[in-house]
């Protein structure tokens, strides 16, 4: 655990990506359609992936000096919007405060795959953000989504203050 902090932007690549297969998971074979807080989401860990791959590419060709520190800062600043956001989606499932009328029984936004199945005779039916589309002890995907991601930011706060040793090579 002692060089963890070096290994952190391939922590954080690999969690970002295996919660973004988690979600498209219960997407494909689970049948839960995301809710536009859902997409959301989604869209800072893609960041997140976005700020490992440039730290560890990087890191491959060596054109750069060693931004640790800055991208586990870039990191941690990322997942504390995402802790943030499914904090926030959370409460909307929880009706702890209103959410956004696109997704909460206000205005709709028109899924192309939901359209179609429409135009095929089925009935449509968009996905709310006040309502969880899966509970597990107690907790929404938003939920477990805002623990994970909470984690994630306490991850990179660590290894951002975590010191390091001179580079002997």
């Amino acid at each position: 655990m002692a060089k963890l902090h070096r290994h952190w932007p391939w922590v954080a690549l690999l969690a970002s990506a295996g919660l973004l297969a988690i979600a498209h998971a219960f997407e494909s074979f689970g049948h839960l359609n995301p809710c536009e807080l859902c997409l959301k989401q989604r869209d800072l860990y893609w960041i997140a992936m976005g700020i490992a791959a440039v730290e560890l590419i990087g890191r491959a060709v060596r054109r750069f000096p060693d931004p640790a520190r800055l991208v586990a800062i870039l990191l941690a600043a990322v997942f504390l919007a995402e802790t943030a956001l499914a904090v926030y989606h959370a409460g909307v499932e929880w009706k702890f405060w209103p959410g956004p009328a696109s997704c909460s029984g206000g205005a709709t936004r028109v899924d192309p795959a939901e359209l179609e199945r429409l135009l095929s005779g089925a009935k449509m039916g968009i996905p709310q953000c006040d309502k969880p589309a899966w509970v597990f002890a107690g907790l929404s995907m938003a939920g477990w989504n805002a623990i994970a991601a909470a984690a994630l930011t306490l991850g990179s706060v660590w290894a951002a203050l975590t010191p390091r040793k001179a580079s002997t090579a």
